[in-house]
């Protein structure tokens, strides 16, 4: 077998001795690789798309994996009852979790308007 064969067969089976010359250059193309890759390799990742940041909601703990969050208003849309729920997970889920919606109370100014919500909700299974 040639040199240049074995020495690209160590390369590829990393069989050079730690210290040696041929090891310090596998490791430095790694490195290059790392570091350098990125400026001239579009690798296609991007970061996770998260939901913005919802204001005004505050939590409390109940006991026995049981909470009540207080919900603005403007964070929740939806007119019926079943968009109003979803809207309601939608907020408390990228907080909390999985968690199941036991009940929820619309809290109202003077004048008959939502103006926030109560949430009761139980994390993690059983009753």
């Amino acid at each position: 077998m040639s040199s240049i064969a074995k020495t690209l067969k160590g390369y590829v089976w990393w069989t050079h001795p730690r210290g040696n010359l041929h090891y310090d250059v596998m490791v430095t193309l790694i490195l290059l690789f790392i570091f350098v890759g990125p400026l001239f390799i579009n690798f296609n990742d991007k970061p996770a798309e998260r939901s913005e940041h919802v204001g005004g909601v505050v939590v409390t703990p109940l006991g026995s994996n049981r909470y009540l969050y207080h919900i603005e208003a403007a964070a929740v849309q939806g007119k019926t009852e079943s968009e109003v729920r979803a809207s309601l997970m939608g907020v408390i889920e990228p907080i909390a979790g999985e968690v199941k919606l036991l009940n929820y109370a619309e809290i109202k100014d003077r004048k008959g308007n939502v103006i926030a919500y109560d949430v009761w909700v139980r994390r993690g299974l059983g009753g």
